[in-house]
């Protein structure tokens, strides 16, 4: 009872608070240790760190976005910051750019050339085929804008806008104290930073790639492999996701088995291993699309955000 007063949906949400503490705490020693540690070990920890940025993105961060664990606004606001620091990014841009995600979920270019996904698979392909993986993975995080961001942001809510830049004013003073303290641990730690958000968008390549953005039941692509699920807060369950975004992760499987002969009915994709290694799926289909015209996010897809 005591839990539930302070998580708003469910205690199990406690294991997400705890795993992105560890996170923060995992960075802080990185950065402590840096000194006394041979450099084979230090690898193998930038190495660990960038899987974990995507394992981080996709999993808690993302939780925190759709629904926050604490009943506290307060305590939110603070377990974004932590993010905002532990991962190098501003919590609620990030919030708000999957935000149009799921607005979007991975559309075809309009008529303008436009996605209304910043995030689509698609916003950089050619004649409606998804994106090469290789520049989608790599070209990603060096295309983020975070003017675009914020002016989102400031256009729909001007006080998460101003909260988005504490984040980051935040993330701000934190380097730059690191930097005064140990300036070699970030020419060290910066190639696993950014590697890391290019793990981030393989796995995001693949959450999407032979999915339909034509049906909403078959928007993303899921994965059921079981310690994937397990470790990475059922993240595997990516149709369901888009398909009900504000379901708690603890839900997914359950909600699999209710729509499961519907998925069957409308072809959803389904790979075998995680989404990190979708690459690998035996039945991967061919970058190519049928020139099906321009989609735009349609009533539908508002309708079942």
């Amino acid at each position: 009872m005591k839990a539930m007063k302070i998580f708003a949906y469910s205690k199990w949400d406690a294991l997400c608070v705890l795993c992105g503490i560890l996170h923060f705490a995992y960075v802080v020693a990185f950065f402590f240790l840096f000194p006394h540690l041979p450099w084979w070990l230090l690898v193998c920890m930038g190495l660990l760190y960038s899987v974990s940025v995507s394992w981080n993105i996709n999993g808690v961060s993302h939780n925190l976005i759709h629904n926050p664990f604490f009943k506290s606004r307060t305590m939110n606001r603070l377990f974004g910051i932590m993010e905002s620091v532990t991962l190098g990014i501003s919590q609620t841009f990030y919030k708000y750019v999957h935000h149009r995600h799921h607005m979007g979920n991975s559309d075809r270019p309009d008529e303008n050339g436009h996605t209304h996904d910043w995030l689509s698979i698609y916003r950089h392909g050619h004649d409606g085929e998804a994106e090469n993986p290789w520049s989608y993975i790599f070209l990603s995080y060096l295309r983020e804008d975070p003017k675009a961001i914020y002016a989102e942001i400031k256009r729909k809510n001007p006080a998460d806008a101003r909260w988005g830049l504490i984040e980051i004013g935040v993330l701000g003073v934190t380097i730059a104290i690191g930097l005064f303290l140990n300036w070699k641990f970030w020419l060290f730690f910066f190639p696993f930073y950014y590697l890391g958000h290019c793990c981030t968008y393989l796995n995001g390549f693949f959450l999407h790639y032979g999915g339909n953005p034509d049906k909403p039941i078959a928007w993303g692509v899921s994965s059921y492999d079981k310690w994937y699920n397990l470790i990475w807060f059922n993240n595997g369950y990516h149709a369901e996701h888009h398909y009900r975004p504000k379901l708690h992760w603890t839900r997914m499987q359950q909600f699999h088995q209710q729509i499961l002969e519907e998925q069957k009915r409308e072809g959803v994709r389904v790979i075998q291993p995680p989404h990190a290694l979708g690459f690998l799926d035996p039945n991967l289909p061919p970058r190519k699309y049928a020139k099906s015209g321009s989609v735009t996010p349609s009533e539908e897809q508002t309708a079942a955000r």
